[in-house]
């Protein structure tokens, strides 16, 4: 058998067998606590609220499993008979080019896996979303998103694709990894600057924060330390979800402050501006230049490890291809690069919980108060049913942001 299919299923049978184990380890932790509400949030979430975020982070949990219990052995069924091979003798029966051809591999695989996820996704969102009264999109709205984000991944991404493959057959000898790079940095940082202005406003309705108290308050902030922004904003994040947030993005003259339209109407005035200081703060401590960075570094890593074994055979019979290609290089690339980089994911876990502390504590000295942050999250934790008591080893392996009770302890200490 070809030595790096073994490798990468030993790699996947790790990453799966670590994710098993660590789900099973949460949901026995958290049965174990579902009788009493932790000490520290017995007087502001009823002990019928506590159990209703219990049973929400089980369903979550379980459907997960299943849905990785249903697509594993397909996607292994379809490395060992070939499968992706044949799709790829089918497409060069068409006689296009490499880069057509490619673009023809990319949607029939694409289409393939998302209608296999489709049951679960559906599942999700109409029935466990629905049923802890977090869905509020009708099945004419989820199908409008469909066929609007179908139209932009097409147009954004068949001209990427493109200019990839095109990069990669006709400088494979050279630096192709290096000018790929440049391209995919160069559109990710456009898409990024225009995200707020042209994208977010295909999807949903941004009203400019009519003036009043709240904006002032905002306003005064930002000045405060030093923050430039655009405008601010709300999101009618209602018609799809009750869930909750508020994100800044885009860049330069295009940064704008969003607020979901569902948090203004849980939060008091003083929660609202303490947390959109901490979405400051991620602003001016770098860490969103420093998550771009790092994510810009994997990717150029990626790339010049995928430029070092583009050429040799086994890497192409590993998955069923018969003849290498550029679009089969990266097929197999996207594919099999997650297994092999999933258990550096605690490390990028713990480098985000320190943002997110550091983040809090610039709230707290920007607006001179801890408790309107608290109190917030607090309520953002008991609207959005998250989970009060997962087990250390899953929330060290998987949260990108500290548990309630520590940012809350954290806090308590600034």
């Amino acid at each position: 058998m070809n030595w790096f299919l073994i490798l990468f299923a030993i790699f996947f049978a790790a990453e799966h067998l670590l994710e098993y184990c660590l789900t099973f380890l949460n949901l026995n932790f958290v049965r174990r606590h579902e009788k009493e509400v932790p000490s520290y949030f017995r007087d502001k979430i009823t002990l019928e609220e506590y159990q209703k975020s219990i049973r929400y982070t089980r369903d979550k949990a379980r459907l997960g499993v299943i849905s990785s219990l249903v697509e594993i052995p397909i996607f292994w069924a379809m490395i060992l008979s070939g499968f992706f091979g044949n799709v790829d003798f089918w497409a060069r029966s068409f006689g296009r080019s490499s880069v057509a051809t490619g673009l023809i591999y990319f949607a029939v695989m694409s289409a393939l896996f998302y209608l296999i996820s489709l049951p679960f996704t559906l599942y999700s969102t109409f029935v466990i979303e629905q049923r802890y009264g977090f869905n509020k999109m009708t099945l004419k709205l989820w199908l409008t998103d469909f066929v609007k984000g179908l139209l932009l991944s097409l147009a954004i991404g068949v001209p990427v694709l493109s200019a990839v493959l095109w990069f990669m057959d006709h400088y494979i000898h050279s630096l192709w990894w290096l000018y790929v790079w440049v391209l995919l940095a160069a559109v990710q940082l456009f898409i990024t600057s225009l995200f707020p202005v042209f994208i977010v406003p295909l999807f949903n309705k941004l009203t400019p924060l009519e003036e009043g108290s709240l904006k002032e308050r905002i306003r005064a902030i930002a000045q405060k330390v030093k923050f430039k922004m655009s405008g601010v904003f709300t999101m009618d994040g209602s018609k799809r979800s009750a869930h909750s947030n508020a994100f800044f993005a885009g860049m330069g003259k295009f940064r704008r402050i969003v607020l979901f339209d569902t948090l203004v109407n849980s939060l008091s005035e003083s929660e609202l501006v303490a947390v959109l200081a901490h979405e400051m703060g991620h602003n001016l401590k770098k860490h969103v230049r420093t998550g771009l960075l790092l994510g810009l570094g994997t990717s150029l890593l990626g790339l010049y490890v995928l430029s070092l074994i583009i050429r040799a055979p086994w890497f192409y019979e590993a998955f069923g291809f018969k003849t290498p290609s550029s679009y089969a290089a990266l097929f197999i690339f996207v594919k099999a690069s997650g297994s092999f980089l999933f258990f550096l994911e605690p490390l990028l876990s713990m480098l985000s919980r320190k943002h997110e502390f550091e983040a809090d504590r610039f709230a707290v000295e920007a607006i001179g108060a801890t408790e309107p942050m608290i109190k917030g999250l607090v309520k953002l934790t008991k609207d959005n049913l998250s989970n009060l008591t997962p087990h250390p080893l899953y929330s060290f392996f998987y949260y990108s942001h500290p548990t309630v009770m520590e940012r809350i302890t954290a806090l308590e200490k600034t």
